[in-house]
């Protein structure tokens, strides 16, 4: 009889574990998002606070309050376009510089490389055969030097497109959250206090999601956000009252 004649099935070698990696690479979106976010909860509902604390119409409060929007959202959005373009103008024109000094000192540059691979603890002995396979690779070793040495990744020639999009879009959304209220109630002081009410909750939420996607505590990012949409609403609206009693 062979070995399994007993009925019972052969253990099968099992192989190492699989593992999937699990890294959060969206990172710059989340940035554009908060930032957009954050600050069309914010400015609108101070405006829209100062303006009913002026005893405005809500009808007069929610047209100027859609008008910040508007403009918030071109100008954030405009800030986002310039801000991204202004990265990837700034990593080619490093990436020239860095490619003119590969081919006209190209043992400098070598020499670079293993002062970097040096700082992970690698021995020349390990690390020589890294250096001639990337002397050997022009490209390679141009995108080694641009992230090694010089700490920049390269963009997405996509990036200052979506990062204006996502920051304008972002405004939009956060900023019409205090203006619902004037939509639907036409008594100023009662849309004022709904609308308090709607964005602290909109300030908490937010700020609890940001802390999640940022790595810091949650519950302590949701009382900071609010606290500071809550102190400028609360100025706009005293400003505008102390004005009123002049």
């Amino acid at each position: 009889m062979d070995g399994h004649g007993d009925g019972r099935q052969p253990m099968l070698e099992k192989g190492p574990p699989s593992h999937r990696e699990r890294h959060f690479t969206a990172g710059e979106v989340v940035r554009d998002v908060i930032m957009g976010v954050s600050d069309g909860l914010t400015v609108p509902f101070a405006l829209a606070a100062g303006l009913s604390g002026a005893s405005a119409p809500s009808s007069l409060v929610l047209t100027a309050g859609l008008a910040e929007v508007a403009a918030g959202a071109i100008s954030m959005g405009l800030g986002g376009y310039l801000a991204a373009q202004s990265e990837a103008d700034h990593y080619k024109r490093e990436m020239k510089r860095e490619q003119e000094e590969i081919i006209a000192v190209p043992d400098t540059e070598a020499a670079e490389i293993g002062d970097i691979m040096a700082e992970y603890g690698l021995e020349p002995h390990e690390y020589g055969p890294v250096v001639e396979g990337l002397r050997r690779n022009p490209q390679a070793w141009l995108e080694f030097m641009m992230r090694f040495e010089l700490g920049l990744e390269k963009p997405d020639p996509r990036r200052a497109l979506q990062s204006a999009l996502t920051i304008a879009l972002s405004y939009i959304i956060g900023g019409l959250v205090p203006l619902l209220p004037y939509m639907f109630i036409s008594t100023v002081q009662d849309a004022m206090l709904t609308s308090v009410g709607v964005t602290l909750l909109a300030l908490l939420f937010f700020g609890y999601i940001k802390g999640r996607f940022t790595g810091n505590r949650p519950f302590l990012s949701a009382v900071q956000t609010t606290i500071i949409g809550a102190v400028a609403s609360a100025a706009a609206y005293r400003m505008a009252k102390a004005v009123q009693a002049r």
